[in-house]
Formats: C-alpha cells, structure tokens, sequence
C-alpha cells in the first residue's frame, strides 16, 4: 500500500479504531483473519500502525466488523472537523496486489453525506454492493459499466446512474484514468421524507 504524507497525517490512528472495533467484537486477530482473509501478520501490523492497507482490504475488515469502510476511514480521520478536503489528500490504493487505481474522500470525519473520488478501477466489478441510502454514481471523465437491476449500463463522461436504496449493483471503469464520483447519504442514517401536507391552489377558503 502506497500513502503519500498528507494520507499517513489524514488517518494516522486507522490501526487503532480496527484494533478497538476487533477488540468490541470479541475476535481475536486469529479470527478475524479468517474472516477477512487477511494474513494474521498483515492485520497485526495495521492494528500496531506499521504498515498501511488498501480499499480492498479494509472493506473485508468492515465487513468482518458489520461497518463500512468509509465508517472507519472516518473515525480515524485527524482532522474531522475541517470542511476543506484539498486535491490529491487521503488517497488509498484500491488493491493491494495490483495498480488497478486509488480512491479519496472528498469529506473529512463522519459527515450525513458520503462522496467518494475514484481514479480507476477497472477490477470493481468483481464485488456487489448495497446501501441503506439511495447513491448517485457520476461520471467525471472515461467510462464505466453499472450493472444493476439485471441490466448491464454503459456510461460516459458526464453521464450519471441514479441507483435506489436496497438495489445490488456492482460497476467498473473501462481504463486506468476513469474518473468516477459517488454521492450518498452516509451509512446507517436515514432520510426523512416531510408529509405531504394539503394542495394549495391559490383559491380562497369557503366561508
């Protein structure tokens, strides 16, 4: 795992928040490695902050720990307060094993919405997701495939796919340069729809 300075400052503590979510789950790091996986040498020098990890790796963790990888990216977030995310910070190699991009959040700490920057990815497509929350999948230069609903969707620079809470989709980028954005609600809130209140049509009420 590749990180640059302002990565290593941005989430300086990962190790520690897997260590403690691991340790509140009562696995050992014996089990949680065949949850994930992961080797258990790997885990144990993430948990001691001697070495870094992938975006691929760390969704085994969160699914090991029933949390998400962007929930324990921003727990360990130094800075969570800032509204200020500046270009190039944060960003985490997608696999460990292969250059196959990078990506970066574009909030800092544990906001109500979720925006992910990826560069890349042209092997997503091997895992399914679904989220609590409806998801915007936007693309910012090249193209991708959405599949979703059964159906296979190509989209382009500038395109977006709406994708309805609940919906398993899966998507990848066709080359190394594609750049695609995601918005969301984050995990675990949930959106509240006002009632719909009486139609008004400008007329004035009988007396």
């Amino acid at each position: 795992m590749r990180y640059g300075s302002d990565d290593q400052a941005r989430w300086p503590g990962l190790g520690n928040v897997v260590h403690d979510r691991r340790r509140a789950a009562r696995l050992t790091l014996a089990q949680l490695a065949a949850k994930t996986e992961l080797s258990q040498s790997f885990l144990s020098q993430l948990e001691n902050g001697r070495t870094n990890t992938s975006l691929r790796s760390l969704q085994r963790i969160a699914d090991a720990l029933s949390t998400t990888a962007t929930e324990l990216l921003a727990a360990a977030d130094s800075t969570p307060g800032s509204v200020i995310v500046r270009a190039g910070e944060g960003s985490l190699d997608q696999t460990d094993w292969d250059n196959d991009g990078s990506v970066r959040s574009l909030v800092h700490g544990a906001r109500e919405l979720r925006a992910l920057e990826f560069t890349g990815g042209t092997r997503r497509g091997e895992r399914e997701f679904t989220h609590g929350n409806d998801e915007l999948i936007y693309v910012v230069s090249g193209t991708i495939t959405v599949v979703a609903h059964g159906e296979e969707v190509i989209l382009s620079t500038g395109d977006s796919y709406y994708c309805p809470s609940g919906v398993r989709h899966r998507w990848w980028a066709h080359a190394d340069d594609t750049r695609t954005l995601l918005l969301a609600v984050a995990d675990g809130l949930t959106v509240r729809r006002a009632p719909h209140g009486p139609r008004r049509t400008g007329l004035p009420k009988p007396r």
